[in-house]
């Protein structure tokens, strides 16, 4: 979960301005902790954000140097836990992505060897590795060593002193080589770089690579040289990083969401129709539709799966990190991942898993160029740009309009081209009345949200919401099991979001019996009445995405009341790369 950036320049580059303004664009992927090292021995590293950082730490120039920002795993968040790490002699320095899952087993071994480790970190025992072969070996043996040694996730960067070189090593964590005019970047993903060149080389499992200011060179996990292809990308064409007037981004990328979803639209009208008739094709065709995400973006699948049931096609979904203890694969299947990264660790094995299996593979993602897509028979890409805050807004918008186009391909009734005003209407019509609800929900430990076929993912996804931003616990759940333990925990003033849609009757009476109870009920709806009614003023496919709207709209207010860092909230990352 952790990002990585390393420069190598033929010239001095500054660490401020060059190295930890590119990590800066990474800190979606962890914040704990940051720190940075070049091959002139400089380290400077420390717990909190990259701005602080970059206040604290006076500029200086290398022509080669990595950095990190952490989301801590192994190790609690301290100074010294904090990235890079390095060998007995201060001579070697890495950086790392991942989990050593038998980290302890070499420690041990090492500590034999008298080697002395300063951290709590698995990733320490990388540097010491490296240490120890290389008394006897080159560096490309020393890498050969750790590959057939290490069990575990890593995308690693490491630098010698005095050596304007970077080494670079990976295995399930995603890493990327970007080519620029006069520097080479290794970084998790290509945002990191992709304000300076769309131009990059993917790495695959057991790759490594040597890259200097002038070359780079890739291999295999024997040491055998290998030829890349270079992809060229277009991440940046709706690239917006600013938050412009806006407070912060997260009500940024929710007020996006109507030009965001005109975009998908425009795109899947025009140069993915082909694509997207595709897959609706495949799903026809296909003896078995399986869908697999985490997150949100599961949350968006069950969106999926309700649609094409409604149609008659049978689809299932199921958790990624549990996808292969319940769910059967094979040849006959159709596997459909979403991601709004491409890169979450569970979707990734998950996808793996149903390959090796036979099955077809498409994905649904954000970011172009990802190992899922890379993993992929047919991906399409949302559209939604890149999305700066913790909590998914617009990506889950674009997966769930995505999913309806699907859908009206194989004849779910719903019309595409009002979705971005109906979007843009229900935040103008709604933003002052839910600021005000926020004002009066903003003390409450429990929230409880109710929702029946169409609206039971929203509700999951705004406990989500609000969980996440807000730190309430939050339940959202099926209406029809409230009476199944859950009411008695409802007790004067508990407040209860009811979604019901059109004239559904038995929502309303769900609602209606934990206001019996003395419950504060909240509706949002377009038919019903209730004393805090939130108009959604539609009943088709679109509600669930306007009802989730309202949802993240009330989930900022009621955070921004509480004074709560809204856009990285504690112990989250966005890119969720380890299991």
């Amino acid at each position: 979960m952790c990002g990585i950036v390393g420069l190598v320049s033929d010239s001095e580059i500054s660490i401020k301005e060059d190295l930890l303004k590119s990590l800066k664009r990474l800190e979606y992927r962890g914040y704990d902790s940051v720190g940075c090292a070049d091959t002139k021995g400089n380290v400077e590293k420390d717990v909190g954000e990259i701005s602080k950082f970059m206040e604290q730490i006076k500029d200086s120039k290398a022509s080669c140097a990595i950095s990190h920002t952490r989301w801590a795993t192994h190790g609690g968040v301290t100074k010294t836990n904090s990235h890079p790490h390095w060998d007995c002699k201060k001579k070697l320095f890495i950086v790392h992505n991942g989990i050593i899952d038998n980290y302890q087993e070499i420690k041990n071994e090492l500590i034999d060897k008298d080697h002395v480790f300063v951290t709590q970190t698995d990733s320490e025992v990388i540097s010491h590795f490296l240490e120890e072969e290389l008394k006897s070996k080159n560096m490309v043996e020393a890498i050969k060593s750790f590959i057939k040694r290490i069990h575990g996730t890593y995308a690693i960067l490491i630098i010698e002193k005095d050596n304007n070189t970077i080494y670079a090593i990976k295995k399930d964590s995603p890493l990327v080589l970007g080519l620029a005019k006069d520097r080479f970047y290794l970084a998790s993903d290509i945002y990191a770089f992709s304000d300076a060149t769309n131009k990059a080389i993917f790495f695959e499992d057991e790759e490594f690579a040597i890259v200097d200011s002038n070359k780079y060179n890739f291999y295999d996990s024997d040491g055998k040289e290998i030829k890349k292809e270079i992809y060229e990308f277009a991440w940046d064409l709706y690239q917006e990083e600013s938050v412009q007037n806006y407070p912060h981004y997260m009500i940024k990328e929710i007020h996006e969401q109507p030009t965001a979803s005109q975009r998908l639209i425009n795109s899947l009208d025009g140069e993915q129709n082909a694509k997207i008739k595709n897959i609706a094709e495949l799903i026809k065709n296909s003896k078995s539709v399986v869908f697999t995400a985490a997150g949100s973006s599961y949350y968006a699948s069950l969106l999926g799966i309700y649609f094409l049931n409604r149609i008659g096609i049978n689809a299932q979904t199921l958790i990624a990190s549990e996808f292969h203890n319940f769910m059967l694969v094979d040849k006959d299947t159709l596997f459909i991942a979403i991601s709004q990264s491409g890169e979450t660790m569970d979707v990734v094995s998950a996808t793996k898993w149903a390959k090796e299996r036979g099955a077809k593979i498409v994905s649904i993602v954000n970011v172009p160029h990802s190992t899922l897509q890379r993993m992929s028979d047919i991906s399409l890409e949302i559209h939604a740009g890149p999305e700066i805050c913790v909590a998914a807004t617009k990506t889950f918008t674009n997966q769930v309009v995505a999913l309806l186009y699907l859908s009206s391909l194989l004849g779910f009734t719903v019309n595409m081209q009002t979705i971005p005003g109906k979007i843009d209407y229900v935040i103008k019509e709604n933003e002052d009345i839910v600021r005000d609800i926020a004002d009066g929900l903003c003390d409450k430990k429990d929230i409880y949200i109710l929702g029946r076929g169409l609206c039971y993912p929203p509700s999951r996804e705004i406990a989500l919401k609000l969980k996440e931003i807000s730190y309430i616990h939050a339940e959202g759940m099926m209406g029809g099991e409230l009476k199944h333990g859950t009411i008695a925990l409802i007790e004067e003033g508990t407040p209860v979001i009811a979604l019901i849609p059109g004239k559904d009757y038995d929502m309303y009476s769900n609602a209606k019996e934990v206001e019996a109870r003395g419950a504060k009920i909240i509706t949002m709806a377009n038919m019903m009445d209730s004393d805090f009614k939130i108009d959604v003023t539609i009943n088709d496919g679109k509600f669930a995405i306007l009802s989730v709207i309202i949802g993240q709209l009330l989930t900022y207010y009621i955070a921004l009341k509480k004074n709560l860092p809204i856009d990285k909230p504690r112990n989250l990352a966005k890119s969720v790369t380890v299991k």
